[in-house]
């Protein structure tokens, strides 16, 4: 049996698994790459054929030139390969594996190229920058301001809705389908963070915090950009801003690691210390979120 002839059973894996997936555009993805990559070096071969030299063969040609898609589609052919092997029509090794195998062949992905960072404004320069930004009462500058005093991303700010939002109690609560860790995230609001709530317009027929210009759909993902761009500051990005907040919390405050890590909602990588840790930190992150705001909201004496 041929691996991508095997190909239809490429795409009931796809099938299978594109309901797990976050981004809708995945599973369209995955065949792009490997219909240009992959089936012209191993679309006739039987799985169990396949060697480490036919893999190393789709991947060289891309690997310098563009990493973060050969590094993409090395993990697809061996996720296929893995799929394969259950099924009973390969045994032995994955040769697609990056342990033991492409590690010794190949250099890894991010000594490559450089990674490269989104651009932050240094923490020292944000209460004024956020003072020039709290001139501006359009709704974008708004939901900037909003992106700040929350450290949260761009996509979860422009997708939040009134019904995620306790004005009471002054919690914002992000369900896992928006999160990027696929786990809900409680956001503690500053006075500050309310305060911009509470001003906001209401549309009806439009949940949104930041509604756009089409019916029922929030501010586009752009909306925040240009703000920067009308402030002349083409040097930042969005992203940029919990870069900020972090290596302010790390330079200017004594809140554990963990606190700040949960702020920004990053996943922990050490398994142990994510097993034994059952909660969110809830009450620490107020804190330093009100502290966050107050720093950021106040010009700073030189």
């Amino acid at each position: 049996m041929r691996f991508f002839a095997y190909s239809g059973r490429t795409l009931d894996y796809i099938a299978a698994h594109k309901v797990g997936w976050k981004n809708a555009k995945h599973a369209q993805q995955w065949k792009n790459t490997l219909t240009t990559y992959a089936f012209k070096v191993i679309g006739d071969l039987p799985p169990q054929e396949i060697g480490i030299e036919h893999v190393l063969k789709i991947l060289k040609p891309i690997w310098t030139e563009k990493p973060e898609t050969a590094s993409r589609l090395r993990n697809r052919i061996e996720l296929f390969l893995d799929a394969a092997k259950a099924r009973n029509l390969r045994a032995g090794e994955n040769p697609a594996r990056w342990r033991g195998h492409f590690d010794k062949l190949l250099p890894p992905r991010q000594k490559v190229r450089a990674v490269k960072h989104h651009t932050a404004i240094p923490w020292g320069e944000l209460p004024a920058f956020v003072a020039t930004l709290e001139k501006a009462q359009d709704l974008s500058a708004k939901a900037l301001r909003f992106t700040i005093l929350t450290a949260c991303r761009t996509s979860e700010v422009l997708s939040s809705t009134w019904a995620e939002v306790d004005l009471v109690a002054g919690i914002w609560t992000i369900p896992a389908s928006r999160m990027k860790a696929r786990k809900e995230h409680r956001v503690p609001l500053s006075k500050a963070a309310l305060n911009l709530l509470i001003d906001l317009p209401r549309l009806e027929g439009n949940d949104h915090l930041f509604p756009g210009a089409r019916k029922g759909k929030p501010l586009s993902n752009m909306a925040m950009l240009m703000v920067l761009r009308r402030m002349k500051r083409n040097d930042l990005t969005t992203h940029g801003f919990g870069s900020t907040f972090r290596d302010w919390a790390s330079e200017v405050t004594h809140y554990p690691r963990e606190v700040c890590e949960h702020a920004l909602s990053h996943t922990v990588e050490n398994a142990v210390e994510a097993a034994y840790r059952r909660g969110d930190l809830f009450e620490k992150r107020r804190c330093l979120m009100d502290d966050w705001a107050k720093y950021a909201t106040v010009v700073q004496e030189r």
